[in-house]
């Protein structure tokens, strides 16, 4: 099992940019994003392999950024942009099946305790 911790997140005004971080106990051949709202359906973000390859939910291309250190254990999501509906709770996900690297299995593997994003209008 791989134990996880995010951090970065936070109170931002709409239109601001937050950078989160996560930082893995080893490295995994596929990390990734998720966020869940209240109330709301888990949402895939975004995945990244041990390659640099990446996989954007189409909704999220643009705004958001996934990348990792060169040591595969630090993997960071940048948003800008930041709009209410961004408000959620993201988690980071690691040893996903390097074989099934995408947004959509973006919860497989395991999970931190997540970062709580507040975006105000």
């Amino acid at each position: 099992q791989v134990r996880l911790e995010e951090s970065g997140g936070g109170s931002v005004q709409s239109g601001g940019s937050l950078t989160l971080s996560c930082t893995a106990s080893r490295s995994t051949a596929c990390m990734a994003w998720f966020r869940q709202a209240p109330g709301k359906q888990r949402e895939g973000v975004a995945a990244i392999d041990s390659e640099g390859r990446t996989s954007y939910a189409p909704s999220f291309e643009g705004r958001f950024t996934i990348s990792q250190d060169n040591d595969k254990k630090t993997l960071y999501l940048q948003i800008n942009s930041l709009k209410p509906e961004d408000t959620a709770m993201y988690y980071c996900s690691a040893d996903l099946p390097p074989d099934a690297c995408y947004y959509y299995t973006a919860h497989f593997g395991d999970w931190g305790q997540g970062t709580q994003v507040t975006v105000s209008s």
